[in-house]
Parts: C-alpha cells; structure tokens; sequence
C-alpha cells in the first residue's frame, strides 16, 4: 500500500527553501538541472514576479516519490509580509521542513513559524542550510536552536569542513547513546530498557522511538547540509521518509471507484488555495482527508451552504501536474467547476480537526492603503482585479468606498503593496498609484448605550420599530447579536435583516474603525402587517418589507454607540532587540520618539536584550532606525501582541465608506438616492 505525505518547507526570507527544493527534485530525480533563484529558473517561484525579485510570494505544490511514498512539498514564502500564504498551507500538513541558515541563524519569521508548528503539533524537522558559505556556525547554532527555538532538538550528525566549499554533514551512524536519554523522557518503555540495560538498546528501537516521538511533535531531528553543493540532502530525504508521519494513500475512500461503499468514508477536504485559469476560472487546491472525489460529482461546501458540480481534477505525480478522473484522501489535488469557491472552505463533510483549527494562526493585517488608478476610466478594472486578488488571499481584505469611488487594501508591510502594484500591472495590464500607509485601529465600547425608534412616531421614515442595547464585551469574543423579543412578535426575516445589518453598521464605528467585541441585545420590535387594496397587489408604503429594518437599524445603532461611547484602540507589537550593550543609550531615543515602551532591559556580558512594546504604526520606522545606532548589530523581532487605547491626544479616525447614519439628514438623502424612492 502506497502512503502520502504533504510536506511544508518554511523558513525566513533568504534561508534558501526554493534552492532547498530544487535540491530535493533534483536528489529524487524529478528534474534533471537544478534551477537558480537568482537566474529565475526554479521550479516552483513560477510568477514573474516572484523570478525578477528572487522570492517566493505564493506557495507552490510538486510532488516526488521516495520509494513506496508519494510526498507532496509546498514550497512557502519567506517574507513576513506573505504570512497569510503559509497560514492557509499550515492546515494541510502532515510535517514540515524547518529552515535555518548556517550563516544568519535564528531570525524573527524562524521564531514565529515554530511556534506556530509547535503550537499546532505539526511534525518537524530542521534542516540547517548553508554550511558551505563563509560565516557558517554549528555548534553555538545549535544552541541558539535550543534557546530561541526549541529545547527538544536531536541533531543527527556532525558538520566537516565548515564554512568552505568543501563542507559535509558525516551523520551518526549508529546513533548516539546520548539520544537515548532524551527520548527516554517522552517514552516510559524506552526509559525502563535504559535503567535496566544501560545504553544497550537495539539500534532499530532506537530509530522507532526516534520516529514516534518526532511524528508527536516532541522532539526535532536537525540535519545540516547545502542546497548549492547538494552535502546532506540525501540524509534528509531519508529522514523524511522514515521519521514524519504519512496517510496510507487508500485510506478513507477506494481510489478503483469499486467496493460496496459501506466502508468509503465520505469525502472532506481543505481549500487552501485558489488561483484563475486562462479563462478567469477558478481553480481550487484541496487537501483530501477522507473519502474519494471523482469528476462530475457534486460537492457540497462552505459547512454545506453552497453546492458545485466537478468538472475537471488534476493530482501532482513525478514532478508534473496531471490530469485524473478521482482524488482520493491524502492526496493534494486542483478541482474545477466550484465557481463561489472560497480559501478555506470545507469541502464535502465538515472535519472536527478543521472545526478546531479554524481562525488564524497569526495576526491579522494592521495595515492599510487606498489603491488609485493612474487613469480614472480604469476604475471599474481596478474593482475586479483588487476582488479577484482578495479572493486568493483571505487575509487581505478590501474595503469599498462607494461614495469618493475608492478602494482601500488592508497589508501587511511596504513589501506587500510593491507586489500588489506589481501584480496588477503583470495579470491586469493596470497601473496604479497608492496614498500613505495607515494603521487600521478597532474601536471598544465604553460602557452601555441603548436607543428605539418606534414605527410611525417621532419622524421615524421607516415602517419598522427597533430598539437596540449594545454592551462591551470581553477582547477577542467578538459580536454577539441577542433577542429580548418575543421570536414570533414578527416575521424571522425582519429579525434577520436586523442581526445583518447590526454585524454590517458595526463594520464602521463613531470614528469610522470597526467595533469588533461587543453584545448587541433587540430590545424592541414592531412592523406594518401586510396590507393590500382592494383588487391590487400588495401595497408597500403601508405594509413593512426588510428594507424598513435595514433602512432603520443603523440609525438607531448608531445612536446606542453614542450613549456608550468609544475608544480607538491601536494595534501594539511586542518588540525585542538584541544589540551591543554600549549603544543602550543610543537606542533609548529612538524608541522613545516612536512610543515604544521597554518594559525589560537584560545585559549579559557585551550584549543588552530590550524587550516591550511599540504601537504598529511605528514597527517600519524601527527597523529602519535601528541599525544607526547599533551600528548595524541591531537585531529585532516584532510581532502583533494586543490593541490598546491610542495614548496620544489626536484621536485617528477613518472616513466612512457607508451612508454615515452619524448624520440622519445625510443618511436618509444617500439612502433615497441610493434607491430612488
């Protein structure tokens, strides 16, 4: 029986993944030279784009086989500011290939990625790259890994001839005896053959322990070598094919489309990505986890909400892309003819595993541009490209201001936006132009506001009464909408257009950032019965329709969020910085002028370790201040921690891009235009 293995490759910017592919395709005999990042010639950084700047911007898929197993390896980027692609492959995974450079060693991006694959217990091993260039490290490497990374490293082998052209990894064969104390610690059996025996365990036991406890996400295999001379690839390859856990190819559906069908599973699977055809179709890449798929099928997805027919199924075999009428659990495959597709969804039956993975795995965007077109009747070009690439990427969301006819991208740094600039005029032929980067900010309720408009009273325009309460809730909980009504006091889809239009208005708070946690309570409800007259048809100026409740609901949301006040909030990063202990004082300034606050200072020796906090909007600035300094010994790493209220005195707000319910004049002459009542 055949098994599969859907392998991750991950690494910092410039750790060599994509050379490290290469390598691997070439090792296994899937292509014949091996292609140059530099020249633009590798496998997988198959946009142009990703060949003129050298690095890798969206995840690719090619598939070899190791004897007996089929392994399936995405090549991921690098760059943080390609995060939300590695977070969408990270739910597919059977293990990962862990980069590290010889030479630049732990970065911020290494740091981040393993916890995240530890967190998620993804089965990894690390692969320290580079170990022929100049600058190359092992041993004190080696204990950085354990210090920033991991305590539960297994390195399985030494390094020759470090630091020139000539350095090999020499692996240990037989294995250490030293490796039998560490695995004793995760495996009571192993630990009672130790005390009784010594070190005289068998060497094949040994290498199953090894085995049980890498694919358990407890310890991590480290290999050393060099995609450039090809030193230690094969030994990871072996260490591939015997220490990650595999899915029997078979399992969960009968890839001969015979059986009784009793004991095929139904099909579920993940999409995590979507890419057009030449035809502007959508192609979707699924992770197969169960059961079996076959063309013309009709599959259910999105937890059951949408419905497509299969029309056409590709698998990667042997390095290529090709045609096949099923895919059947385990394997990766690209699937046509599922056009409202979605990165994310589920397809066929919802998975348990899916249900408590969902949500990100890293922080969202606090970024934000406006994209201008260079020529105004580009407008409506500019709209589909900017949805068409939103659509390929869920962590970058659009936001669409209908009244200055502008459209805002949310990212996550400068990087991002030159490849959206890039991709727009490569795909779409489109030049455009962006205004300054902004934070995006949230807004947090104050304390408890309420409000009601009653039908037919006090100017209210509407055939509708809503009362609305809305109440802070805990930071990360989100909205929830609650009924203090009786269910039947009106039709449910009144009720309906309340809670969508509730979730919709708190898009844009009083200062025009979204309101994120919070519980919304109806407080009171009331409608126009259906009314005709007689002999006609029914007669909507005196009967309610949802758009009375649409119409109503963020007028009086809007006056609730008043009578409870908000406060902006700004996204805070949590920064260390590793630098040169005489230039302290030189550091100090510059975050002080960006209102970074240290909040632990750590000498150790030559060296000093600042860690704190430091608002988003200042993040860039800081790492292009810091190496003056430090004199270009400045190390830092950053990441997204928390909102907190802005501690200056300008408060930022954001221009609306609805109707502005802040301004009932305003909002009911948009609203009558808008529909032309």
């Amino acid at each position: 029986m055949s098994r599969t293995l859907n392998l991750g490759i991950l690494a910092h910017v410039d750790a060599g993944k994509t050379s490290l592919t290469e390598r691997l395709l070439h090792t296994v005999g899937v292509i014949d030279e091996i292609g140059s990042v530099d020249e633009g010639s590798t496998r997988t950084d198959t946009l142009a784009l990703e060949r003129r700047r050298g690095i890798t911007i969206k995840s690719a898929v090619v598939s070899f086989a190791i004897d007996d197993l089929t392994v399936n390896l995405i090549d991921t980027p690098g760059h943080p500011d390609f995060i939300a692609e590695v977070e969408r492959v990270l739910d597919v995974l059977d293990g990962a290939v862990l980069v590290v450079s010889a030479v630049e060693g732990v970065q911020a991006q290494t740091r981040v990625l393993m916890r995240t694959l530890r967190r998620l217990r993804i089965p990894t091993l690390i692969f320290v790259n580079k170990i022929d260039r100049r600058g190359a490290r092992h041993q004190d490497l080696l204990e950085s890994i354990a210090a920033r990374l991991t305590p539960g490293i297994v390195p399985m082998g030494e390094v020759a001839g470090l630091g020139t052209p000539e350095a090999h990894f020499l692996p240990y064969d037989p294995l250490p005896p030293r490796l039998l104390e560490l695995l004793a610690e995760y495996d009571d059996d192993l630990l009672a053959a130790y005390v009784d025996d010594g070190t005289a365990v068998p060497e094949t036991r040994l290498r199953a322990a090894l085995a049980a406890r890498t694919g358990g996400s407890l310890v991590h295999p480290v290999f050393h070598g060099s995609a450039i001379t090809g030193s230690g690839i094969a030994e990871l390859v072996d260490g591939v094919r015997e220490l990650l856990p595999s899915t029997d190819a078979d399992h969960g559906g009968d890839t001969a489309g015979g059986g009784d069908g009793e004991a095929a599973a139904p099909p579920s699977g993940t999409v995590f990505k979507v890419e057009r055809g030449p035809a502007g179709e959508k192609i979707a890449y699924v992770r197969m986890f169960d059961g079996t798929v076959r063309v013309r099928d009709r599959l259910a997805f999105r937890d059951g909400a949408r419905e497509g027919k299969v029309t056409a199924i590709s698998v990667f075999e042997g390095g290529a892309d090709v045609r096949a009428t099923a895919v059947s659990a385990g394997r990766i495959a690209r699937l046509w003819g599922l056009a409202d597709i979605r990165i994310g969804d589920t397809v066929g039956v919802p998975r348990e595993r899916a249900a408590a993975a969902h949500g990100h795995h890293f922080a969202p965007p606090t970024l934000e541009t406006v994209v201008l077109p260079a020529r105004a009747e580009d407008g409506a070009a500019l709209h589909l490209a900017l949805t068409q690439l939103a659509e390929q990427d869920p962590l970058i969301g659009l936001r669409h201001d209908e009244l200055r006819r502008e459209i805002s991208v949310s990212l996550y740094g400068e990087v991002q936006k030159e490849v959206v600039q890039a991709t727009l005029a490569d795909e779409y032929g489109l030049d455009v132009t962006f205004r300054e980067t902004t934070t995006i900010c949230v807004e947090r309720l104050a304390g408890v506001g309420a409000a009601v408009e009653f039908n037919k009273k006090d100017g209210n325009p509407f055939l509708a009464t809503v009362g609305l309460r809305v109440e802070p809730a805990p930071a990360g909980s989100g909205v929830a909408f609650r009924l203090e009504v009786e269910l039947g006091s009106m039709p449910y889809a009144f009720f309906k257009a309340v809670e969508d239009t509730v979730r919709e208005t708190l898009e844009q708070g009083l200062h025009g950032w979204r309101v994120p946690d919070c519980t919304v309570t109806m407080t009171h409800s009331g409608y126009s019965p259906r009314q005709s007259h007689a002999h006609q048809g029914f007669d909507k100026s005196m009967s309610s329709t949802g758009a009375d409740f649409r119409g109503l609901t963020p007028l009086v949301l809007t006056d609730a969020l008043r009578r409870a006040g908000t406060r902006v909030h700004e996204p805070m990063h949590r920064f260390r910085i590793d630098a040169p202990a005489d230039t302290l004082g030189a550091v100090l300034p510059v975050l002080a002028a960006l209102r970074a606050v240290p909040r632990e200072t750590r000498t150790s020796g030559a060296a000093v370790r600042l860690e704190g906090l430091v608002p988003a909007a200042g993040v860039h600035a800081l790492e292009q201040r810091l190496p003056g300094p430090t004199n270009g010994e400045g190390e830092l790493e950053t990441a997204f921690d928390h909102y907190a209220p802005v501690g200056r005195a300008a408060v930022p707000s954001r221009p609306r891009t609805d109707l502005n319910p802040l301004d009932r004049k305003e909002y009911l002459l948009h609203l009558t235009r808008r529909t032309g009542v």
